[in-house]
């Protein structure tokens, strides 16, 4: 006789001597700002699976044009494509990264990587505000639900979150938080608060 642990129709339904296997829900994130401002990082401190990266050293035609501020002299590679990393949340809940490149010039492969995506995260350096105003207004224009997060470079935070909202005129729904791309507890939080950020808005629509 076939116990209950094997009967098919106990496993489907919750039985007590087996556990019921729920796929996850996978959902898409970007991650998005100017050039050199921690979106590779970001990505890779977070990611439960090896992040992938296109990235490509940086050559003598990149100087002058490629701004990094105070970073510039460290900085040797740049993406050239896309980051990808997952990672998994309480609920079942899957998040695949996609990190876009900085510069403006890659802004025509935005739209392939932020198609399907639930929300963005914008990553803002405040010595560069300049630099995320493309991100920022490319996730308005699309209604896009978009978190700002400051990258707290040292773990220093130099400016007040309310200053960084008016400095970038970023509405009052659109959370602003500081973040720390290199902490894992740091970045996850940051995509909770995105999450439940395009969540409120689809309540909202619905």
């Amino acid at each position: 006789m076939e116990s209950a642990s094997s009967d098919p129709a106990v496993r489907a339904h919750g039985g007590t001597h087996a556990a019921v296997d729920v796929a996850p829900v996978v959902v898409k994130v970007v991650v998005a700002g100017g050039f050199s401002v921690g979106k590779t990082t970001f990505i890779g401190s977070i990611s439960e699976i090896e992040p992938l990266s296109t990235e490509a050293a940086m050559t003598e035609h990149s100087l002058g044009v490629d701004d990094a501020g105070s970073r510039s002299a460290h900085k040797v590679s740049t993406t050239v494509a896309m980051d990808f990393g997952r990672i998994a949340l309480p609920g079942s809940l899957w998040l695949y990264l996609f990190g876009t490149p900085g510069q403006d010039r890659f802004l025509f492969m935005w739209d392939d990587l932020a198609r399907g995506a639930v929300g963005a995260v914008v990553l803002v350096d405040t010595d560069r505000l300049d630099q995320c105003f493309s991100a920022i207004s490319y996730f308005e224009s699309r209604g896009v639900p978009f978190v700002v997060a400051v990258n707290c470079f040292d773990g220093v935070a130099r400016h007040e979150l309310d200053e960084i909202r008016e400095a970038l005129a970023v509405p009052a729904e659109v959370p602003v938080l500081y973040t720390d791309a290199r902490s894992r507890e740091a970045t996850k939080e940051t995509l909770v608060r995105l999450v439940r950020h395009a969540m409120d808005r689809i309540r909202r629509a619905g």
